[in-house]
Formats: structure tokens, C-alpha cells, sequence
């Protein structure tokens, strides 16, 4: 019941669709009908021009996952498995709002700022993977997809070691491997569309070249 009750929460408050509701406000432009259709800080950027805009989305949706985790931990104690539940859901809910049609962002800001407060390690191995794969690629989308599956890569291979520098860890290295994998799965699977575009535009200049 308490695996339920923090999917449920982490849901309910990572659907709450920031960037639609901003711009819808301030700039009265569906996001998710505009640009990538991504209801997220990028997009918002995009069609806004504004820094403040997209920086107020980008930290409302950290603290989506930051506060859902908080939550959890207040009401059940400090429980890996279940603060892992709490981010899972709200990162479900950010990318599949039922606010907004099950249309949603794609979850960096909000898996970031509940993973602070659950494993900053896996944080700290996901920005610096993005880092070596912007300078390689020089495409944020490109970075964001090659961090995202190579942390999951590494939390199956490396589930011991990670799991040892994680307060308070898993029960078990598999219990560690499989939440961290499923929510990075979420991040990828949203990913799949600018990662075909990507390497349509890729495909296109070699051709040019």
C-alpha cells in the first residue's frame, strides 16, 4: 500500500503541467501544439524568447520531483524503494499529464531534482556522461539520450558500487538496477522522436557532404 500511495503521489504532482500553464498565461501559446510539442523548459524557451520563463518552468519542475520525494520520505521514512515510487510517478505524470491529454515534457528536471535527494552520485554520473556527449555531438538532444542510456547501462552493471554510495540504499542491487532503469526508460522513451529527427538531419548533411 505505501508503493501505491507514493506512485499515486509522485503523480499527481509531477502532472501538474508547468510550462502549459505559464505560457497559456504569459504568452497565451499552447505548447502543445507549438514547436516540439514538448511541454517542458526547451520548448518553452522557444516560443517564449524568455530566459525568466523558461527558468521559472525548469524549477518548477525540479521541485516537482524534489518535493514529491521530500514528501515520501516525511510520511514513510527514509526508504529507498518507496521515495524511488514517489519519483517514478511524478515523472510519469510530468511526461504523461492527464491534465493536458497525456501530453507532457520529458522529464530531465523533474527525475534531477528527486534523485538529488535519493542518489546524487547517479546525478553527478548523468551530467558528466551529457557533458562528454555534448562536446562530441554538440546536440542537447543527442546528450540528453546517450547520459540517460548510458546511467541506465551503468546501474546494471555497476548496481553494487552505486548502491554502496547511495543513503539510504536499495535492499537489494537488482531492487537498485531495476527503478533506476524503468525511470530512465521513462526519460528515453520520450526521447525517441527528436533522437528520429536527429538522425534524419545527420543523415541528410552526410549526404550533402
Amino acid at each position: 500500500m505505501e508503493g501505491i500511495f507514493s506512485l499515486l503521489t509522485g503523480i499527481i504532482l509531477g502532472s501538474f503541467p508547468t510550462a502549459y500553464i505559464l505560457l497559456k498565461r504569459y504568452r497565451n501559446i499552447d505548447i502543445t501544439e507549438n514547436g516540439s510539442g514538448s511541454v517542458g523548459a526547451m520548448n518553452s524557451f522557444r516560443l517564449s524568447k524568455s530566459k525568466l520563463l523558461a527558468f521559472s518552468v525548469f524549477l518548477i519542475d525540479f521541485l516537482k520531483g524534489m518535493i514529491t520525494v521530500y514528501l515520501i520520505e516525511l510520511i514513510f521514512g527514509d526508504f529507498f524503494i518507496l521515495k524511488m515510487m514517489g519519483l517514478i510517478g511524478a515523472v510519469l505524470g510530468h511526461c504523461y499529464s492527464f491534465w493536458i491529454k497525456f501530453k507532457g515534457g520529458r522529464g530531465l528536471a523533474t527525475t534531477a531534482g528527486g534523485a538529488l535527494l535519493i542518489s546524487y552520485p547517479l546525478v553527478g554520473i548523468w551530467v558528466i556522461m551529457w557533458l562528454i556527449a555534448f562536446a562530441f555531438r554538440r546536440s542537447i538532444h543527442f546528450a540528453n539520450f546517450a547520459a540517460s542510456l548510458l546511467t541506465a547501462l551503468l546501474a546494471l552493471t555497476s548496481a553494487d558500487i552505486l548502491n554502496k554510495y547511495t543513503f539510504p540504499g536499495a535492499d537489494t542491487n537488482f531492487e537498485f538496477s531495476l527503478t533506476v532503469v524503468f525511470l530512465l526508460i521513462i526519460i528515453l522513451l520520450k526521447h525517441i522522436e527528436p533522437m528520429k529527427v536527429y538522425i534524419k538531419q545527420q543523415a541528410e548533411k552526410s549526404r550533402k557532404d
